[in-house]
């Protein structure tokens, strides 16, 4: 099967590391022009990959300035993926009110409003693909961060409703639900929950026995592998594919369906 983006604009928020980037990257190798989106310009500029047609978009996507600034250098994309978010763990009952406002904010309300800046140009035009990464937390809510389990629950169904909006319009909405993914913010949590002077891959191990011991494929799951469904997804290939959670967890989530 050949993905073929030439000619699309693409996208992907949060996207200077991790499953971010992979994703961007992954979409300019099928042959999208891709903006690489981050708060701090220095570091966008510095992490745009020397292969492939990138542009740089710095914006804080969490205030109003943000994203007009966004807005004005991307008056129009053909492929949104809403990757921006934030984790950690943290007691249930010491979260406090401003935290479950910071954790909407950041992993909910960026993603919905890009999503009613872009959709109706899509629309308009008659194609277009809108993604959000969400995470298998949003159906398995982990105890050690129910706040970041809720905003990716409340991701399923803005993409679900968003779906509803783009009917019949030749532009698909969908989750994609990720499983716990080896990236540099993991690694730092991972070593929250175990032993800091194991080395790493009896870390990861040991994080996956206690903390994850559902997963059938019994290691962290790559950016890459993520970002292959993502491209998937944005693909004409997909066109019949809307509304869905779509799920690269590694049978983390035990039910057939979300």
């Amino acid at each position: 099967m050949r993905l073929d983006l030439s000619g699309r604009t693409a996208l992907v928020t949060g996207s200077t590391q991790g499953i971010g980037l992979a994703i961007a990257t992954g979409l300019a190798e099928a042959g999208a022009r891709v903006a690489i989106n981050g708060r701090d310009p220095e570091k966008v500029r510095a992490v745009l990959p020397e292969r492939g047609d990138f542009v740089a978009a710095p914006a804080d996507l969490t205030t109003d300035e943000g994203v007009a600034a966004l807005l004005e250098q991307l008056p129009s994309v053909d492929i949104l993926v809403n990757n921006l978010g934030i984790f950690g763990a943290q007691p249930a009952l010491e979260i406090t009110d401003a935290e479950w406002r910071r954790y909407f904010e950041v992993n909910v309300l960026t993603g919905v409003r890009l999503t009613r800046a872009y959709l109706p140009g899509m629309k308009e035009r008659g194609w277009g693909r809108i993604q959000y990464i969400a995470s298998d937390s949003a159906v398995v809510v982990p105890a050690e961060m129910i706040h970041y389990g809720m905003t990716k629950t409340a991701l399923l169904a803005v993409s679900r409703g968003f779906a509803k909006e783009a009917a019949g319009s030749g532009v698909t909405v969908n989750s994609v639900i990720a499983g716990p993914t080896h990236t540099g913010g993991v690694e730092d949590f991972v070593y929250e929950l175990v032993d800091k002077d194991l080395p790493w891959e009896e870390a990861q191990r040991e994080f996956m026995r206690l903390h994850r011991p559902q997963s059938l494929l019994q290691r962290l799951i790559e950016p890459e592998e993520i970002a292959n469904m993502v491209v998937y997804l944005s693909s004409p290939q997909a066109s019949a594919t809307t509304g869905g959670a779509v799920r690269v967890d590694g049978g983390y989530v035990d039910a057939i369906l979300p």
